[in-house]
This record gives structure tokens, C-alpha cells and sequence, in this order.
């Protein structure tokens, strides 16, 4: 930016008089012929030189101090303090890699790889200052205004915040210089369109959430809280987390955002809210900074939850203290992947300001941590710390300075510069003719371009002595692969971020996931993973229904219908049964459906059955009584000939109720109904007859009625009722040739019910009503003769048989319709039965009576006697 502005000011001011800006311009013959910078950053860091070199944007410093405006002065420049050990060893990481690069032959083996590195002070406008310095240099004059040969840096590590990275990768981007991140996971970074120049060795938070998917996943959490942070780490990793939730079936129990300013009143208000729900488990994707007052707050009000913590606060020190030891306890976390360093350990306990005097972070992290005055005499009264000279021995045994046991962050430095230097490596050894760029060419070692390591950077693959291949994926992000920690208390009273799995995606499906569950410390009395649901899954036989206004993960669970199913947990949805099954009672599976029929095996039947054979029996031996006594007065003032005509129909009605038991045969579809239709109609018929007989006789004994007995004689009684029968024998043809009743599986039901399909209902109500209208003309006239004298009345048993007959037929319309399977069978039979023992008893018992029991009434004194009285 500053060479652009120089060579727009060179070509376009030569008429303008000097200023502060063209007087910047120097020039021994009049012309202008070099740059001049005007103002310096003020910036931390560290530089070696090399032939090609790379740069470095880190977190050495958290609190940066921004000096007040006065608009009367020229502005300071902001100043930082509290150094920050983790930064310190991180920038370390990269000048040993650096070291041990230069010390590779097999790696760059003519080349010498250099670096600046710079303090970002954990500030964007810090950040920012640095990167331009990466980009443009510090020199304080630039004569080469053609800006020809290498820019100052081929590309830079970090930087390690993604807000940072998104503002500085938008201006590297427009420089074509590549940056690898070792710390910055917004999944927003992975736009390639955006950021096409931006890569990272630590896995974007797209890959961070489908990781806590898995979790969540393996320990059925389906209702989760969820807290981030207010910026775009926070932010971004929050929309996919609530995307991918619900690919599991977990909802979000509820969803908040940690002020920036860490407000105490909206703290507590997110507490408030975490006390009340039955959300057990808790995902927090944030900063320490953000989470610290959060955390006192939980101490305060000791809340036992299941934290889930992501990458940037899982192995973090603020945390794991004896504090935090009752409510942390069991927290799991999302931690980058530990790696091994050979030599590093050394390289870092030989650090000393007496080794290289120029760099000023090593002489500051002496200054902080070890409280030295530096003095060029070491017999100086001491003013204030202690009096170093740069040899002291940092061997102590319990130095955490030393510790390389949990290299993370660090470790992903190691693998971002070596990534750079595969790539220059890859880069230097292209084959003339063979070359990515313009005609097949390569690249020269003294005109090296940052765009130039884009094509060898997206396809570097090589693997760290630890043994982790390092590539990157199309949107430049790094193989994914995360640890799982536990905190578990130790017996000091402190807490240790324990590993206890991994995951990681290369791995084929189903075993993305491995945890040690033995290792696992939960912070809960039976030492057991919490339940974390909003409803209890629903179980197999039932289905999951959505409670209106409430998330999916919270449904009430509604038993299956009959006739349908489901084996699975959570089912949304009741199965139908195939046509011939039926759901059993937990409605759990189909079962094959019971075949439901009269049978003559089951009680109703046999009850049935007995009824009719009785019925039978009953009419034969009246018969047998009749054809007895067929002499006697009684039975031939009763017309004999009809009244064995009435007993061998009610016979065949008895009988033909045997048709309805049994499983339903195309022969006894057929026959039922007709039988049953022409047997009962010759009855009715010859009742009809009988009665219209003794109207006839009633009135032929009277002077004005002597020719009454003329058309009822034998012929005209017998061909009466064979008339009324053909007709009915008429009924029963056209319908059994037009729609005849077929047997029929019905299976609407919980069972297979065999019945008869009546074939044309217009044919079977045909049937019953021709029955019915020879009932109705019959009890008509038996009513009307009731009063006749008792010599030759019968009118009366006739009429109170009619009464009978009727009543049962008219209650029989309604239950046949509403009884279901072989119940309407049986209430046909019952019908047919109870007419046919109606018109025999109340027919015949008053004339068996009088012939068996009373023999002497039955003469033809006896019965005169009553006529005269």
C-alpha cells in the first residue's frame, strides 16, 4: 500500500509543491527516485533472516492499552502487557521448525528459510498493523519503484483468531499472499470465493459441531442447551450447530448469546434460564473471556450440568483449578490434536537473551516471568525484580514453560510451517517445460511470487515425525480430526483435561467416534452419564406426536390404532398390517388374523344346533301325535291335511337353520336363504289358508253363507298354497340367477370373517317382505275372526302365533344389520328358530293337549258342547 502511494505521488505530483507526503521522495539529480516511510508500527516480535521468508502473526500479549485522543497532538501508538506463556511457546514452535527446516537436507536443501514474526496484542487493530508491516516491510526506504523481485514474506502463519483472519485475509487476498492458520475455525473461512488465498491446519467449526453431533449422538442427548460467544467464532459455529442438530433428532433446548461486556444482569438472566430448563446438557462454543464470569456465576449457585466445551476454552488453565473443581468436574471437550515434537523441549529451556541479544520477546517473556532487570553490570545494586543476566538455568522440574506433554495449538504451528516449506520445496523442484504457470514455466528462486505457492500449497500432502499427514482439502481446510478430553479432579484438588477419544472423519462411518467410556469422569452421584430428553422415547407399539408450539423433541407418544404397528424407538409413524394380519396387543407386530365363522365346534353353534334339532323333533313328533289321532275330532275339526302340511314346513324352518352353521359354501350361500325363504312361506301360506277356512266354515254354518264352503274346498286349499309358494319359489330363482349370494372373507376387521354376501340386497329384502305380507294378511284376518265361537275357532292361536311371527321378525331387521361377523348368523338362526317354536307351540300345544292329556274333551259331544255354549 505504501509503494502504491509512493509511485501514484511520483507520476502525478511533479508540479506540486512539497508537503508532508512529497517530501518523502529523496532525490541526488533532481528526480525522484526512492520512498520514504513517513511512520513506524510500533510492533513486537522476532526476525531471522534467510534467503526466502515467511511471516508470523501470534498472541504474545492479552491486554493491549489504546493511548486517549487529544486531537491537539500527534496520536501514540498502543502498547501491550500480561504476557501469555501459551502465545510465547507458540512463536517458538515456529523458529524451531524454522531451525530444524534449515537443519533438513532433504528439505529446501539451497535454501534458507527465514521469518518475522509479530505480537498481535489479541487486538484487531494490532493485527491488522502487523499484517501490512508482513506485506509491505519495514524498511524506512524503497528505491526499487518498479516493486520487482520478492515481496518482503512468501506467506505468514496465523493468524490465530478468526475474527482477525477474516478482516486480514480480505486484504491478503487482494496481494495474493496465502495464509495459514493454525487457529482460526469460523466455517465462514472455508468460502472459497471469499478467502481463496486462506488455509488453516486446525479443522474449520463445521467439523468442530459435527463432532459434538457425535457426542451428543453416542449418549442419546437429544435436548441441548446451547451458549456462544458474541463474535463470529461464536457466532457462525452457532448457525451450524442448529442446523445439524436435528440430523440426530436433538433439538436446541434454548439458545444464548454471552454479552460482550460480560453484563452481570444478562449473565444471570442466562443462568435464570439455564436453572429452568430440564436441558441437562450444555454446549458452550466460546472464548475463556466470554466464559469466565459465566462460570463464576454456576459456582455461585453450585449447578451440576453436562458442559460440553469447545476447542477454545477444553484445555484451557482458567478453568481447571480447584475453584471450578464442583460444577466443571466431568466437563467433556473438544480439543485440537495433541502432537509430539521431538527436540522442542530442549530448544525452548535453551532460550536466552544472552543467545540472541536482538530478540526482544525472548528478553520480555524474561522480563514478565521472571521478574529480571537486565544491566550491562551484573554488580549493580538491584532497584526492582531480580538482577539477571540471561545465563539462569530454566531446567526446573515443574516449570510449566517446559511442559511440551500437550502440544495443540502449538503443534499445529509446527504443521503450518511445514506446510510452507513443503510448498517451497515442491515449488523449487518443478521441471522446466513441466511447470503450473504460463507455458508450463516454474518459478525462480530470486522473483518467487505469493500466488506462485497457491497451486503447491492446495496440493502439499506429507506426514509429521509424529505421524499425522498433513493435506488440505478444496476450501484449504485441514485433514479433521479432534481429541476428546474429560476433566477429572485430581488428588491435589485441581483438575486435568484427561484425553479419552477422538474423532475423526477419515475414519469409515461408524467409527468416527471412539471414546474410552472407562476414563470418563462424570460429575453426577451414581459417576454415570445424565439423561438430557425432553420426552422419553416413545417405545415400540407406539408413535411420536409433536406438542404444538414446542420443538420436535418434545411429543407426547400415542398407541398405534388396531391393525397397525411399529417396532421401532421413536417411530413417527403406525404401520398397516397386509390384509390378513392384524397387530397384536402391544402393537408391536402382525400377527396372522384369527377366521372367525359359525362354527359347530364352538358353544353358540352347538347351542344353536341343539335348538334346531329340537325344533325338528318337536314337529315330528306332533306329526307322529296328529297322524295318530288323525281320526279323533280334534285334529280333523283342525283340517288334518293343513295342519300336517303346517308341521312338515316348520320342520323344513327348523332345518334349514342348519344351513348358517358351518363355514360358508358356495352350495349353502345359496340354499339358505332359499329354503329358508320357501319353507316359511309355505307355512305362512297354509296358515293363511287355515284361517281363511274357518271364516269360511264360521259363515257357511249360517243360512246367507251356505255357498261360502264352495271355493274352499281341498283343491282350492292346496292349490292356494302351492300358488303362494311358486311365487316365492319365483322370488328365490331370479335371484339366485341374477346376483346369487356367494361366501365372502371379510377382513375390515381384527379378524377374517367368512360370511355369506347376500349377492343383491334388493333380492333378500324381496324374500322377507313376501314373507312379511303373508304374515301381515294372516294375523289380519285371525284378528278379525278372533271372536268366532269356540267350535271351530282357531283364529285365536292363530292370531297370537301371527303376533309372535311378526314381532320376531321385525326385531330381526335391525340386529342382523348391526351385528357383526358370524353374531349376524346366529341372529337369523335365532329368528328362524323363535318364529318356528312360536307358530308350533302356540298352533299345536292347546291341541296336544287336549289329545294326550285330556282325552276325554276330544269327542265330538265334547266339542259341539262348547260350540252351543
Amino acid at each position: 500500500m505504501w509503494v502504491s502511494l509512493c509511485l501514484f505521488l511520483c507520476l502525478h505530483s511533479k508540479h506540486l509543491s512539497a508537503s508532508p507526503i512529497t517530501s518523502s521522495f529523496t532525490s541526488s539529480s533532481g528526480a525522484y527516485d526512492s520512498c520514504h516511510l513517513q511512520e513506524q508500527f510500533r510492533l513486537v516480535g522476532m526476525y531471522r533472516d534467510g534467503d526466502v521468508m515467511i511471516g508470523g502473526l501470534f498472541e504474545v500479549h492479552l491486554i493491549t492499552v489504546f493511548p486517549e485522543l487529544s486531537f491537539t497532538a500527534k496520536p501514540e501508538q498502543p502498547w501491550c502487557h500480561t504476557f501469555d506463556l501459551d502465545g510465547f511457546k507458540a512463536i517458538q514452535t515456529m523458529a524451531f521448525a524454522v531451525d530444524e527446516i534449515n537443519r533438513n537436507p532433504n528439505l529446501l536443501p539451497s535454501v534458507t528459510l527465514g521469518y518475522r514474526i509479530y505480537d498481535n496484542c489479541v487486538k484487531l487493530g494490532v493485527a491488522f498493523r502487523a499484517a501490512m508491516a508482513l506485506i509491505s516491510g519495514t524498511e524506512m526506504s524503497y528505491s526499487n519503484l518498479n516493486c520487482s523481485g520478492s515481496p518482503p514474506v512468501l506467506g505468514i502463519v496465523g493468524d490465530p483468531g478468526s475474527t482477525h483472519s477474516i478482516a486480514i485475509s480480505s486484504v491478503l487476498g487482494l496481494f495474493r499472499m496465502p495464509m495459514v492458520s493454525y487457529f482460526a475455525t469460523c466455517s465462514c473461512l472455508s468460502d472459497r470465493r471469499r478467502y481463496p488465498f486462506f488455509f488453516r491446519t486446525i479443522p474449520s467449526d463445521a467439523f468442530q459441531v459435527r463432532a459434538m453431533m457425535q457426542i451428543l449422538k453416542r449418549f442419546d442427548w437429544t435436548w441441548v442447551g446451547l451458549i456462544v460467544s458474541n463474535d463470529d467464532y461464536g457466532l457462525h459455529a452457532a448457525q451450524s450447530f442448529q442446523q445439524d442438530i436435528s440430523g440426530f433428532g436433538g433439538c436446541v433446548a434454548f439458545f444464548e448469546i454471552l454479552p460482550k461486556d460480560n453484563d452481570l444482569k444478562e449473565i444471570r438472566r442466562i443462568m435464570d434460564v439455564i436453572q429452568h430448563s430440564v436441558s441437562r446438557v450444555i454446549v458452550v462454543i466460546s472464548t475463556e473471556a466470554y466464559i469466565l464470569p459465566l462460570m463464576d456465576e454456576v459456582l455461585r449457585l453450585n449447578l451440576t450440568r453436562q458442559w460440553i466445551a469447545s476447542e477454545a476454552w477444553s484445555m484451557s488453565p482458567l478453568f481447571l483449578t480447584s475453584r471450578l473443581l464442583p460444577v466443571l468436574r466431568g466437563t467433556l471437550g473438544i480439543a485440537i490434536r495433541r502432537g509430539e515434537i521431538d527436540g522442542l523441549k530442549e530448544f525452548l529451556l535453551s532460550l536466552r537473551p544472552d543467545n540472541d541479544p536482538g530478540n526482544g520477546l525472548v528478553r520480555k517473556f524474561w522480563e514478565d516471568m521472571f521478574k529480571c532487570r537486565f544491566a550491562p553490570d551484573v554488580a549493580q545494586t538491584e532497584t526492582e525484580g531480580r538482577l539477571c543476566t540471561g545465563h539462569e538455568d530454566l531446567t526446573t522440574a515443574d516449570m510449566e514453560y517446559g511442559d511440551v506433554s500437550e502440544l495443540r495449538p502449538a503443534y499445529n504451528v509446527y504443521k503450518a510451517v511445514y506446510a510452507l516449506a513443503h510448498t517451497l520445496h515442491n515449488l523449487l523442484n518443478c521441471v522446466p517445460g513441466k511447470g503450473p504457470f504460463s507455458g508450463h514455466s516454474c518459478a525462480s528462486l530470486h522473483n518467487i511470487q505469493p500466488w506462485q505457492l497457491l497451486h503447491y500449497l492446495q496440493t502439499v500432502n506429507f506426514t509429521t515425525g509424529f505421524g499425522d499427514q498433513v493435506s488440505f482439502d478444496k476450501n484449504g481446510d485441514a485433514l479433521a480430526i479432534y481429541d476428546i478430553v474429560s476433566w477429572t479432579g485430581m488428588p491435589d484438588g485441581t483438575m486435568k483435561a484427561r484425553t479419552v477419544g477422538d474423532v475423526d472423519e477419515s475414519k469409515p462411518a461408524g467409527h468416527v467416534l471412539s471414546l474410552q467410556d472407562d476414563k470418563i469422569t462424570w460429575n453426577f452421584g451414581n459417576n454415570k452419564p445424565s439423561r438430557s430428553v425432553c420426552s422419553e422415547p416413545c417405545s415400540p407399539g407406539t408413535r411420536k406426536a409433536t406438542k404444538k408450539g414446542l420443538p420436535v423433541c418434545c411429543f407426547d407418544c400415542l398407541p398405534c390404532a388396531d391393525g397397525e404397528i411399529t417396532n421401532t424407538t421413536d417411530s413417527i409413524e403406525c404401520f398397516k398390517c397386509p390384509e390378513e394380519f392384524w397387530s397384536n396387543p402391544q402393537k408391536i407386530q402382525c400377527v396372522p388374523k384369527e377366521v372367525e365363522f359359525l362354527s359347530y365346534e364352538e358353544a353358540l353353534g352347538i347351542s344353536l344346533t341343539a335348538a334346531s334339532l329340537l325344533g325338528a323333533c318337536a314337529c315330528a313328533g306332533v306329526l307322529a301325535v296328529f297322524a295318530h289321532h288323525r281320526h279323533t275330532p280334534v285334529v280333523r275339526a283342525n283340517n288334518s291335511e293343513l295342519s300336517f302340511l303346517i308341521l312338515m314346513s316348520l320342520k323344513l324352518c327348523f332345518l334349514c337353520a342348519l344351513l348358517f352353521i358351518g363355514q360358508p359354501r358356495l352350495w349353502t350361500c345359496q340354499l339358505r336363504h332359499a329354503v329358508f325363504g320357501i319353507s316359511f312361506v309355505l307355512c305362512v301360506s297354509s296358515i293363511l289358508v287355515k284361517t281363511m277356512v274357518v271364516v269360511a266354515v264360521f259363515k257357511a254354518s249360517r243360512p246367507e253363507g251356505q255357498g261360502a264352503m264352495k271355493w274352499f274346498g281341498a283343491p282350492q286349499q292346496r292349490g292356494t298354497v302351492l300358488i303362494l309358494t311358486a311365487l316365492q319359489v319365483a322370488i328365490c330363482t331370479i335371484w339366485l340367477t341374477t346376483a346369487s349370494p356367494v361366501p365372502f372373507k371379510n377382513t375390515q376387521s381384527s379378524k377374517i370373517v367368512f360370511e355369506c354376501a347376500v349377492g343383491s340386497m334388493a333380492g333378500f329384502a324381496t324374500l322377507l317382505g313376501y314373507i312379511g305380507l303373508l304374515a301381515a294378511v294372516s294375523f289380519l284376518l285371525a284378528f278379525l275372526a278372533r271372536n268366532l265361537p269356540d267350535t271351530f275357532n282357531e283364529a285365536k292361536f292363530i292370531t297370537f302365533s301371527m303376533l309372535i311371527f311378526c314381532a320376531v321378525w321385525i326385531a330381526f331387521i335391525p340386529a342382523y344389520v348391526s351385528s357383526p361377523g358370524k353374531y349376524a348368523d346366529a341372529v337369523e338362526i335365532f329368528a328362524i328358530l323363535a318364529s318356528s317354536f312360536g307358530l308350533l307351540i302356540s298352533i299345536f300345544a292347546p291341541k296336544c293337549y287336549i289329545i294326550l292329556l285330556h282325552p276325554e274333551r276330544n269327542t265330538k259331544k265334547a266339542l259341539m258342547a262348547r260350540g252351543s255354549s
